[in-house]
């Protein structure tokens, strides 16, 4: 029995200390590459060399990004479509990126958080992104609604060409259409 209980413990302890090993991700800052995100920490990202906040998942076929500062992980290249909001939810339910699949759409602050404001105010990607988006781009719809509205029920989405945030219809004659970026990861709240 006691012999048991030392064989037990001494794997516990062997599945802990193997499980606890980060990943190998591409990265230029030195490690952790574990996540340690809190949303009151500012990592700084002036270029693509310099900057902590993103990790690129080599494990992911490079694929993926995790951003240590949220603990979020981002498809790299969200494809180049347009579709209506429930069509973009759609798209990240089923995608497949880096081998897996649990992708949602990200929520209006989520989508804000991977942002910064140029000199001049405007709403703009941190400059030391690893991010392969479409440009340009008619923005990235969020999972965040309002409604109803004369419009319908409104969802937000986010324009890192222009800085705007617009509120368009989900469906409907006047839906808007805007991209799919999926994430992983966090809350990923529907309503606001």
């Amino acid at each position: 029995m006691r012999r048991d209980r030392a064989l037990v413990c001494a794997l516990t302890l062997f599945v802990l200390t193997v499980g606890s090993v980060p990943s190998d991700a591409q990265t230029t800052a030195a490690g952790p590459y574990l996540a340690m995100p809190a949303w009151d920490q500012k990592l700084q990202c002036d270029t693509l060399a310099t900057c902590p906040r993103f990790v690129v998942l080599s494990n992911w076929n490079g694929e993926a990004v995790l951003d240590r500062e949220t603990g979020l992980v981002w498809q790299r290249a969200p494809k180049p479509v347009n579709r209506v909001w429930g069509n973009a939810s759609f798209s990240c339910l089923f995608q497949s990126t880096g081998g897996r699949f649990g992708w949602r759409l990200p929520t209006i602050q989520e989508l804000l958080s991977v942002g910064a404001s140029d000199p001049s105010g405007h709403l703009v990607l941190e400059p030391g992104h690893p991010f392969v988006l479409p440009v340009p781009s008619d923005g990235y719809w969020s999972s965040t609604t309002e409604g109803p509205t004369p419009d319908g029920v409104l969802a937000y989405g986010v324009d890192y060409v222009n800085g705007d945030i617009p509120a368009l219809a989900k469906t409907g004659v006047n839906a808007g259409r805007l991209q799919a970026w999926c994430v992983r990861g966090g809350s990923g709240l529907d309503r606001q």
